[in-house]
């Protein structure tokens, strides 16, 4: 089997590149602290990488996927870590599950793929052990869909942020919603690692002054769900968490990009001014009476031109 998960379009694979790696990564990477020392299902598994990232610091984790051949390249990707297994399962359906058998459940980006959205989470309901949290993602439909244009033909049920927090809240009494949307952000930290105290600001070209928070519309909504609220608080969940590669392949693929942009412009811009020129020519050629010849002259150049 190669190491590598055919991309579809339909599951994230960790080859893939640029905003989507830092999109599925982070939920996962905001998860890992949590999973410590907990009973995890990673439901919608997927391609594994998530499952086994948990896994790092988990007592067990569970994957389950509905796809066989996603999960027979998890188990030989993956399954070398004792504490992580994978099974085939529909997520909305986790009937062979036993009641209250996990103390963590994480579902990134499932809820748009499948229509029995309440039938999912009435079953992580069930299986969540007493004092266990549920963390689920969901893309924001006005910003993911609405403001885009864009049509995910993967998706089937896509929600706004008041339908995905009804839909929580009928299963789950406690909820701590958090925005994700990959920035174009500066930083300032700390350099001795000490402290936990972070603070955001954000402003327009308009704007006299930063205004607290970070004033963004999120394209993903990341949720902590549970009976109560204390199960949540013993997560000790931070209020703004950061996510990135050390090697900044998005800025470095940015600035590359521009780059080919600006070199594109000096092209242009000297073709321009050679297809002027050459015109000129034309013109002049045109007017003392010899027709003929500067339209081969102009057939010519233009050949030429194309070949540029």
């Amino acid at each position: 089997m190669s190491d590598e998960l055919e991309f579809t379009g339909e599951r994230f694979t960790p080859e893939c590149v640029r905003e989507i790696w830092y999109e599925h990564f982070h939920r996962y990477a905001f998860a890992c602290p949590a999973a410590r020392g907990r009973r995890v299902l990673d439901a919608a598994c997927g391609e594994g990488y998530g499952s086994a990232l948990l896994a790092q610091g988990a007592q067990t984790v569970q994957g389950v996927d509905i796809d066989p051949q996603a999960v027979a390249h998890a188990h030989a990707r993956y399954a070398h870590q004792a504490n992580l297994s994978f099974e085939v399962c529909d997520a909305t359906t986790l009937n062979a599950l036993p009641d209250a058998s996990f103390d963590l459940i994480t579902s990134f980006e499932t809820l748009e793929h499948v229509e029995a959205q309440e039938r999912m989470l009435a079953g992580f309901r069930r299986l969540l052990a007493p004092g266990g949290v549920l963390l689920v993602s969901s893309p924001d439909k006005a910003q993911y869909s609405d403001a885009t244009g864009h049509a995910n033909p993967f998706h089937v049920r896509e929600l706004y942020r008041d339908e995905f927090e009804a839909l929580l809240a009928a299963r789950f009494p406690a909820r701590r919603l958090f925005a994700q949307k990959l920035l174009f952000q500066g930083a300032l930290w700390r350099v001795d690692g000490g402290g936990a105290r972070y603070a955001a600001s954000s402003m327009d070209a308009g704007d006299e002054q930063p205004q607290p928070n970070l004033r963004y519309p999120p394209l993903y909504y990341v949720a902590a769900c549970a009976a109560d609220e204390a199960a949540i608080d013993a997560l000790d969940l931070p209020d703004l968490h950061l996510f990135g590669d050390r090697a900044e392949s998005l800025y470095t693929h940015y600035n590359r990009e521009v780059a080919r942009v600006i070199e594109a412009g000096h092209v242009l811009v000297e073709r321009d001014a050679r297809i002027a020129e050459l015109e000129a020519q034309c013109a002049r050629l045109e007017r003392s009476g010899s027709a003929a010849p500067a339209t081969e002259h102009r057939q010519s150049w233009w050949q030429r031109l194309r070949a540029w």
